[in-house]
């Protein structure tokens, strides 16, 4: 287990899985979220394939990887294990709901020097919104993709809810 990915909707804890490993099995932990906002306005890092290449040539690393399609396969096709968060939209809805007006109250600093705003809680774009919208799909989109010979993973994992997977590292 050198090459990691953790995935799954947004909410479904990815990124705490992912940090969680990482300390576990002393990889480097690499947030696609960071890769993708390059700056102010939620704007696009105009380096995200070479930064997201340079990622995935590295032998050792766990990525929490949902990922655009024009660089998720460049961490897919290199992955040697791949750990599903699978939950229910009742799990993750009140998990990104909270965790959204917590950075919100808080004026958290974000990627790229972002934040989330009240008014921001009205767009399209919000987490909250694109969790609910893109459910289905991206949980579609991660079993097509476990099911590609291309990247076939040495290993994969899938839970049905943050708790289980919370507790797998210690068991590693």
């Amino acid at each position: 287990m050198q090459r990691v990915l953790v995935v799954g909707v947004t909410g479904a804890g990815k990124s705490t899985l992912a940090r969680s490993l990482g300390s576990r099995l002393s990889l480097p932990y690499h947030e696609m979220d960071a890769l993708y906002f390059g700056g102010p306005g939620w704007a696009v890092n105009e380096n995200l394939t070479a930064d997201v290449s340079r990622v995935a040539a590295g032998p050792r690393r766990v990525v929490d990887c949902l990922g655009s399609p024009d660089v998720r396969d460049l961490l897919w096709e290199r992955a040697d294990t791949v750990v599903w968060l699978d939950c229910p939209r009742r799990v993750v809805m009140p998990r990104v709901l909270r965790r959204s007006l917590r950075r919100t109250v808080t004026r958290e600093v974000l990627f790229g020097g972002n934040r989330e705003t009240w008014t921001g809680r009205l767009s399209r774009e919000h987490p909250a919104w694109w969790s609910w919208s893109q459910h289905a799909a991206r949980r579609r989109d991660i079993g097509r993709l476990l099911g590609d010979p291309r990247f076939a993973p040495v290993a994969a994992f899938r839970f049905g809810h943050p708790d289980a997977a919370a507790l797998w590292p210690a068991s590693l």
